[in-house]
């Protein structure tokens, strides 16, 4: 890991108020790995710098990584896929310890993948996947990485990582729950369907609707226009791509920085985002709109109202100079259709350079709904990782005091 720079705000010189003395002391911010491959023995997820005392428990993982699992259109995958959960270390009766954070999910389906992924020397017992297929990294893998059987990249590039990547967000969501912060995601569009625009917000309490909803859509009437559309989409032999909006509650304002661009919350926000599989673009609040509007039409003029700072409206989606305004942080990932189709696209035989059909593992017709679930994952990870660079503190009782007493600094402004 590269090292990135820290910073802890120095609240006893900012404020006559008094802090927490452990939240003078620097430390690194939030980092994580994860490693296996889709048929492996299992997914590894590794999360440091966590400070000592969150909460975590093996059912609350479980839970989330059945969140993951949701939404009409998914393949049959989703029900073979149990994701028994290990906690290698780290957490010791429910809380964590202060070190890396190490989960382990088993594949229920090892058993008849041991001798296909062995890690042992020998070759596989069944076929050579000599056809990459189109918009998976098959064929550019197989280039870099000199390998004429797409398996060896697949296996790590399926989206199937994801499920170690929501170990990692659940991590973060505790983190941020001791903070007052909350992460949600829903639906806003599937194939051609679209939530209307103008429509309420959901709100953290409404979280258990949108994860009942088949599509994980906040809007009912949309429902059921989004699975008629899946419906048609599978019975062409297709795909559907999408989008998913992640909303964030309780944030104060000025996470994130305007000084270095590596610091700037939007730039971290779309990078994480754009790291999930299938994701091919991020917009921040109403960036879209804004592109198309003019100026007098697309910022959020500033009020004071209630004895504090606010804006009128909230277009900038809560941020503003790469910083949280202390407004409801608002981004959308836009999801391209499943690149594995029931009906194989043309290709290349990397063997013989003729003309093929590409190979088919199982797939989904849609997984926008999860693809929300995981959005939600990498959105609470990067402002876990901001708030844990900010506010420092090697317990959480640390990292609150130091949190409270910045956001009565800024109350004050």
């Amino acid at each position: 890991w590269a090292h990135v720079g820290m910073h802890v705000p120095n609240l006893a010189r900012a404020s006559k108020r008094p802090t927490a003395p452990a939240a003078l002391a620097c430390r690194f911010m939030l980092r994580f790995i994860t490693s296996g491959e889709s048929h492996g023995p299992g997914l590894v997820a590794t999360v440091e710098g966590l400070p000592s005392g969150v909460t975590v428990t093996s059912d609350g993982i479980s839970g989330e990584l059945a969140r993951r699992r949701l939404g009409f259109g998914r393949g049959p995958r989703m029900r073979l896929e149990k994701d028994e959960v290990e906690i290698l270390g780290g957490i010791r009766f429910g809380r964590t310890l202060g070190g890396p954070v190490s989960v382990l999910i088993r594949n229920t389906e090892w058993p008849r993948w041991q001798e296909e992924m062995s890690p042992d020397p020998g070759g596989t017992a069944t076929k050579v996947e000599t056809t990459p297929r189109p918009g998976h990294a098959d064929l550019v893998g197989m280039m870099k990485y000199d390998t004429h059987d797409a398996r060896d990249i697949l296996e790590r590039a399926s989206a199937r990582e994801t499920a170690a990547r929501t170990i990692v967000g659940y991590l973060s969501k505790q983190l941020l729950g001791e903070v007052g912060v909350e992460v949600l995601s829903h639906v806003t569009a599937i194939g051609s369907v679209t939530v209307p625009g103008g429509l309420d917000l959901p709100v953290p309490g409404d979280l258990a609707k949108i994860d009942s909803s088949q599509v994980r859509v906040f809007d009912a009437e949309a429902e059921s226009e989004m699975i008629a559309e899946i419906e048609s989409a599978k019975a062409d032999r297709d795909t559907l791509g999408g989008a998913v909006e992640v909303l964030s509650y309780g944030l104060p304002a000025g996470l994130g920085s305007h000084v270095h661009w590596d610091r700037k919350l939007d730039g971290l926000l779309a990078g994480a985002l754009m790291s999930i599989q299938a994701i091919k673009a991020v917009e921040i609040g109403d960036g879209l709109t804004q592109a198309r509007s003019r100026g007098s039409k697309a910022h959020d003029e500033i009020i004071w109202a209630d004895e504090s700072y606010a804006r009128r409206t909230n277009r900038a989606g809560g941020l503003e100079g790469g910083m949280t305004t202390g407004d409801v942080l608002r981004v959308t990932a836009y999801m391209k259709p499943i690149a594995t189709l029931m009906r194989a696209l043309d290709t290349v035989d990397v063997t013989t350079r003729q003309e093929a059909k590409a190979f088919r593992e199982r797939s989904d017709v849609c997984a926008v709904p999860a693809a929300g679930v995981v959005a939600e994952q990498m959105v609470a990870y990067v402002l876990a990782n901001e708030v844990t660079r900010s506010f420092g503190g090697d317990t959480v009782g640390d990292l609150r005091a130091n949190c409270d007493a910045y956001r009565t600094r800024i109350a004050s402004f």
